[in-house]
């Protein structure tokens, strides 16, 4: 029974995997290209499209006051609240994080076509995998150092024609200036994903996934903080009624553009968090960086830019990288099983010759 009840806790929490890594595709590749629709038809504000990173973090009291009726039907004295001081000031600082790497990557977007600033965006995942080994002692196996080693050549062969893609009438500096902050924030945000991890570590109290959203609704306030005071700095508030009016596609689009845009990256940060509360921050870069090549594709459909061949063999490496991590996921989780079974057997033998022992 014990077994069983193993086995039935291991395939929901492959069930809640999948559907993190779902919500986390559609965040991952619909913000940079509803971002970027921002700013070809007429959006200028970098801190304001920053600030639409996490702006929708409301979205989460849902799922909150969801799980807290459900302990109400359970128990009348339920508490609110699950997080310790201790993990909210260390959630508040990789919020502060996220906030900075949030304004790098719109500074990108904003000055890089997608498939360029999608390139460089590729390359967290080296990053993640230094953090993850120096602060969570992350475990690596031929299939996940494969799985490295194959995305970020995808990565490097995506960029070998990246400046054919250079936006007509960007001066050299705007240019590099962009290129130089999308890579920031990818270095960012692999270091984030580890610390997210390491806070899981250390949390000193039972992790539930209540407990992660809760820690997600705190990072995202306080990201949304530091960009709210950007916006502030910037007066972008006056100037949001002005650059609504003179939007391309017009004033009521521009809303509905910033209001998916606040909706498309919950799901990414969701998704992300919840990976790593599954499974790892090293899973998380992976996912996120295999679906770079799927942003490429439909960047190419809405937006018509370039699909030379080297897209075609990132895309065909991505996927192998990918397949090769999950391959040693299973390779693992089998060696796993089949301890497991040894150990049970020798056990129960041990057992079974003490009650034979007169």
């Amino acid at each position: 029974m014990e077994v069983q009840a193993t086995t039935t806790t291991a395939a929901m929490k492959r069930i809640y995997l999948i559907i993190n890594c779902i919500i986390l595709s559609i965040g991952n590749c619909g913000g940079p290209l509803i971002m970027r629709l921002y700013f070809i038809r007429g959006g200028k504000r970098i801190w304001f499209s920053s600030w639409l990173e996490t702006g929708g973090c409301p979205i989460i009291l849902i799922p909150l006051l969801v799980s807290y009726m459900l302990r109400r039907r359970t128990t009348s004295n339920t508490q609110l609240f699950f997080m310790k001081p201790r993990v909210f000031w260390a959630a508040a600082v990789i919020g502060t994080f996220t906030g900075l790497d949030d304004y790098l990557y719109a500074y990108g977007v904003a000055k890089l076509p997608v498939s360029t600033s999608s390139l460089l965006i590729a390359t967290q995942l080296a990053f993640t995998a230094v953090f993850a080994f120096l602060l969570v002692k992350q475990k690596f196996t031929a299939y996940s150092i494969n799985a490295v080693v194959l995305l970020t050549v995808g990565a490097v062969v995506l960029g070998l024609h990246a400046s054919g893609d250079r936006p007509k009438g960007e001066s050299d500096k705007q240019y590099f200036v962009g290129f130089f902050m999308t890579l920031g924030a990818a270095a960012m945000y692999g270091l984030i994903l580890p610390l997210v991890e390491l806070m899981y570590l250390k949390a000193g109290q039972a992790l539930t996934y209540t407990l992660v959203l809760e820690i997600q609704m705190v990072m995202c306030f306080f990201a949304t903080a530091f960009c709210t005071v950007g916006m502030l700095i910037n007066k972008d508030f006056q100037a949001i009624p002005r650059e609504a009016r003179e939007y391309e596609l017009g004033e009521g689009k521009y809303y509905l553009v910033v209001i998916w845009s606040a909706i498309i990256w919950q799901c990414f940060f969701l998704g992300a968090i919840g990976i790593i509360f599954y499974s790892s921050s090293l899973l998380s870069g992976i996912a996120i960086t295999v679906l770079l090549p799927v942003t490429e594709l439909l960047a190419v459909m809405f937006y018509h830019e370039k699909f030379q061949s080297e897209k075609g063999v990132s895309l065909f490496l991505s996927l192998w990288g990918f397949m090769s991590y999950f391959l040693g996921e299973k390779v693992k989780i089998s060696k796993m099983k089949k301890n497991d079974m040894i150990t049970e057997s020798e056990m129960s033998n041990h057992h079974q010759q003490s009650v034979a022992t007169p």
